[in-house]
């Protein structure tokens, strides 16, 4: 049997092997594993955003409650104002000095109103991730478990297709073998297609000159969809 035969019988039994992937990979236990793996991956990078939300709304509380104890000294000020008007202190400038206050009492009010607003959306929202966060650990050693057992269940029939493939790859050249591994490894399947109207599988088509080597056995790389294509006639 010639080494392009070989190797479409290869692919023939590879075929059955990738079936048993792709029935595995649609697999209810897998889908609910890898929902579960990619939130816990997620997770770590949200939690370190809360981490850093928290630091900056503590410094933000911190510079407010700086800005009222200066408020508050300002206020104190005037609590001998009676006394500072019988003195012979100028009311305008106290009224105009009143007022500064008053926008500035506003301003933090306002503030702190902002502030305690963010600091509650933020703690919903870690809480909220937290339920998620052990809901998911949950679910992702249950169906890690159940996706254990799953393949487990197609173990021996994947085993015995391992062997065949094994038994046949002896057959083939290394370097031939090593080219449709690789192409394999990258999710091309099938990796090796005929020539059907001087065009490939993916619709490109193919020069008289590229057709013109095809001859003897021998397969060429589509630009393409990077298939090896053969010439079955």
């Amino acid at each position: 049997m010639s080494v392009l035969n070989e190797m479409l019988e290869y692919q023939k039994v590879d075929g059955e092997l990738r079936k048993i992937e792709q029935e595995l990979g649609a697999s209810e236990e897998r889908k609910k594993y890898m929902q579960a793996k990619k939130f816990m991956e997620s997770a770590r990078e949200k939690l370190e955003a809360q981490d850093k939300r928290a630091v900056e709304l503590k410094a933000l509380r911190d510079r407010l409650v700086l800005r009222c104890e200066e408020t508050s000294k300002a206020i104190d000020e005037y609590a001998e104002l009676d006394e500072m008007l019988e003195g012979g202190g100028d009311i305008s400038f106290y009224k105009k000095n009143a007022q500064a206050i008053s926008e500035r009492l506003r301003s933090l009010k306002n503030e702190l109103n902002t502030l305690l607003s963010d600091i509650n959306s933020a703690s919903d929202e870690y809480k909220k991730l937290k339920e998620q966060t052990i809901l998911m650990q949950k679910q992702f050693k249950e169906y890690s478990e159940k996706f254990k057992e799953v393949k487990g269940a197609r173990a021996n029939e994947a085993a015995e297709i391992n062997k065949k493939l094994e038994k046949i790859a002896k057959k083939i050249p290394a370097e031939n073998l090593e080219k449709y591994l690789q192409k394999r490894k990258e999710r091309i399947f099938p990796v090796l297609v005929p020539l059907t109207g001087g065009r490939c599988v993916c619709g490109m088509d193919l020069p008289l000159a590229q057709q013109g080597k095809l001859a003897g056995g021998n397969v060429i790389e589509c630009e393409h969809c990077r298939r090896l294509i053969y010439n079955a006639e």
